[in-house]
């Protein structure tokens, strides 16, 4: 695998060999078993949107592996102040062994990948968050032994939807998400569904998209520079809110999955939240272990 720009980009079989590495990676951490795959490569991590998980955990992930990472901001960069994308693509690939770069376009991504000679890696687009999701399939396979699950996400068609929807119907999932009208996920993603007839539902209603849901996704209501959009969007999504209502037309011992940050009390209830917080925060250690694969899969 050279990049990962999108999960629209890899197969199925990509995708479980993603994971397995991901479970093989975990497994040598908890044990104490050093995994040195990338010892004296270093990964340049460009930030035009703060982060607390994509840092850290790709950080303590080059560390893990024996290579090391450099915090770029947008601020510190050139490409912040003008220079054209292709110029800084063919300026740091002569320097680094990989990029993870966290912005807002997807076409930077797409644009670093096509410029550059050195693996590009997606930590977060208004398009898509293809990490998040490898790590949300990581997390459900773990506790339910299968990825043939029924998901459900509940809220805005952002890019998590886009990412979850992809990552789940390409592993043989069953797909339902609820979502205003004024707030569905990309057209690309929506043509893209059309492949999977009969695994994926969309609806305005819930309480519809929940029932017997095996896993229920959900994220902010607001996103990362949507901050002007909040009173707009809490009017919007009232109603679109997880909790302990939702969960009972689901399966039971149905999970819940949160991306993070959570604003308790909106997306959803704190109860909930708790009830479910040895699996949200399972799924955001696994962000570790499934971009440590990543990072081996391109780098190594």
């Amino acid at each position: 695998m050279k990049h990962l720009l999108k999960l629209l980009d890899l197969s199925k079989d990509e995708i479980i060999e993603l994971l397995d590495l991901a479970d093989k990676l975990k497994a040598d951490n908890k044990a104490g078993i050093p995994h040195p795959l990338l010892k004296g490569k270093t990964l340049g991590m460009i930030f035009s949107k703060s982060s607390t998980r994509t840092r850290v955990s790709f950080e303590t992930g080059m560390y893990q592996l024996g290579g090391n990472a450099l915090f770029l901001s947008n601020r510190d960069l050139q490409i912040g102040r003008g220079e054209p994308v292709q110029d800084t693509a063919r300026v740091l690939s002569r320097y680094l062994d990989g990029i993870m770069i966290r912005t807002f376009a997807q076409q930077e991504v797409e644009d670093l990948a096509k410029y550059g000679s050195i693996p590009i890696i997606n930590g977060l687009t208004d398009f898509c968050h293809p990490c998040q999701v490898l790590a949300d399939l990581q997390t459900v396979r773990e506790h339910k032994g299968t990825l043939e699950v029924n998901m459900c996400y509940i809220g805005d068609g952002n890019n998590m939807a886009n990412s979850l929807i992809v990552g789940f119907l390409k592993v043989g999932a069953h797909v339902s998400i609820a979502c205003p009208e004024a707030y569905q996920p990309d057209s690309q993603i929506l043509e893209f569904v059309k492949q999977y007839p009969g695994q994926f539902f969309m609806t305005d209603k819930p309480m519809e998209a929940a029932k017997d849901a095996d896993v229920i996704f959900t994220d902010v209501w607001a996103s990362m520079g949507q901050e002007d959009e909040k009173a707009i969007r809490e009017k919007a999504f009232a109603g679109y809110q997880v909790n302990a209502e939702l969960l009972s037309v689901a399966h039971e011992g149905c999970m819940v999955q949160h991306c993070l940050p959570a604003h308790r009390g909106e997306e959803i209830t704190e109860e909930v939240f708790e009830a479910h917080a040895d699996e949200i925060f399972d799924e955001a250690e696994n962000r570790l272990h499934a971009q440590k694969a990543v990072l081996v899969a391109c780098m190594k």
